[in-house]
């Protein structure tokens, strides 16, 4: 393992280690503090055997400032966002699990020792951390992940993209000005239509299949009770109780319908408590995209000249670069590389959109004034 690579380890631990620490102050609930207390020595036993590592190779390691995505998790822990802050966590440890099980094949014997053994306790971590937000399986095989600002940063990124390749796409066609401002307006309001019915339509199947599954559940319940105790001890015991210990339990749980119900249909069909609203999905994912279009757009409600087209390339830029990085919250992906990639999709889209708008003009035999 490089040197560099295993610096960054060393910090990458000592920074999961504060974020452990920062949720047990404001969680409330002992268990869970004392859970939060536990993984943030462990992570700190991590950090320990890389500066043995790296002491072992006359390298003194040195704190650094904190990264900008700690400090954006802080700050959400300060304003009582505790749930997207555990599920930013499961997504940091599963891209070490996977960034661990990657290396194991090229590292020396020893090495790959210390990666597997981090490798285990950082998926027993994910594991107690999904049970804390009703999830199972592992998470490091999945790529989903929700919630408010995660609709307002993707909505917030297709209106960017898709309006500025459209303004981009105007401007090299050298139309009248005013058709630019009006073209932008008009990719405003239908991307921000679209994407907005999209996430309501998405939402509100989402809902319906879960719904269908639980009455679906909720029948077998009714029909055949003895089959789903029996299922609902078979899952207990998948899950490590002894069999008479999960039979009982299974039997305590059916004596109440509706704890029953609720159980088989986290356990065994995985959905958790239903509280997406397909309106506001939709509400917001539009309003995030109607956002996000505005941007390429502002500068030509203050006239149209090559400093404004400047002004709106360069905003848009900007723009991009930050959406790309804040999707890192999500990907796990590193802050600049994610920035940078989105960077480069929105230089692509532009040059791609000016491009067309030229060359379809071209062809059509200038239309405009």
């Amino acid at each position: 393992m490089e040197v560099r690579r295993v610096i960054e380890h060393w910090h990458d631990e000592a920074e999961s280690a504060l974020i452990y620490d920062a949720l047990a102050e404001v969680e409330p609930d002992p268990e869970r503090k004392a859970l939060y207390r536990a993984l943030a020595q462990v992570e700190r036993k991590h950090q320990a055997w890389f500066e043995e590592l790296l002491r072992e190779q006359g390298i003194v390691p040195r704190p650094r400032p904190l990264s900008w995505r700690t400090r954006f998790l802080l700050w959400m822990l300060r304003r009582g966002n505790r749930r997207f802050v555990v599920q930013a966590r499961i997504s940091e440890e599963s891209r070490e699990v996977q960034r661990y099980l990657r290396q194991r094949g090229q590292l020396p014997a020893s090495m790959a020792r210390l990666a597997a053994r981090v490798a285990r306790d950082e998926a027993e971590h994910i594991t107690q951390l999904s049970q804390l937000l009703g999830h199972s399986g592992e998470p490091w095989h999945r790529t989903e992940s929700g919630g408010f600002l995660r609709n307002v940063i993707y909505g917030f990124n297709d209106g960017l993209t898709a309006n500025f390749g459209l303004v981009m796409g105007v401007i090299g066609a050298e139309v009248a000005p005013q058709i630019v401002l009006l073209s932008g307006i008009a990719g405003l309001v239908a991307d921000a239509l679209s994407m907005g019915a999209s996430g309501y339509l998405a939402a509100k199947s989402e809902r319906e299949v879960y719904e269908h599954e639980i009455q679906m559940e909720r029948e077998e319940l009714q029909l055949m009770p003895e089959i789903e105790q029996e299922e609902l001890a078979l899952l207990y015991q998948a899950k490590g109780m002894p069999p008479e210990a999960a039979r009982q339990a299974a039997e305590q749980v059916m004596a109440n319908p509706a704890v029953a119900l609720q159980e088989k249909v986290r356990e065994e069909l995985g959905i958790g408590e239903l509280r997406t609203s397909p309106l506001r999905e939709g509400v917001l994912t539009g309003v995030a995209t109607a956002l996000g279009a505005l941007v390429p757009v502002v500068p030509f409600f203050f006239g149209h000249s090559g400093l404004i087209v400047g002004i709106s390339f360069g905003v848009s830029m900007l723009m991009h670069f930050v959406v790309g990085a804040a999707r890192s919250i999500f990907t796990g992906r590193s802050f600049f590389r994610s920035g940078i990639d989105m960077f480069l999709v929105g230089l692509g889209v532009a040059v791609v959109g000016y491009v067309v708008g030229d060359v379809l003009m071209r062809l059509l035999g200038g239309i405009g004034p």
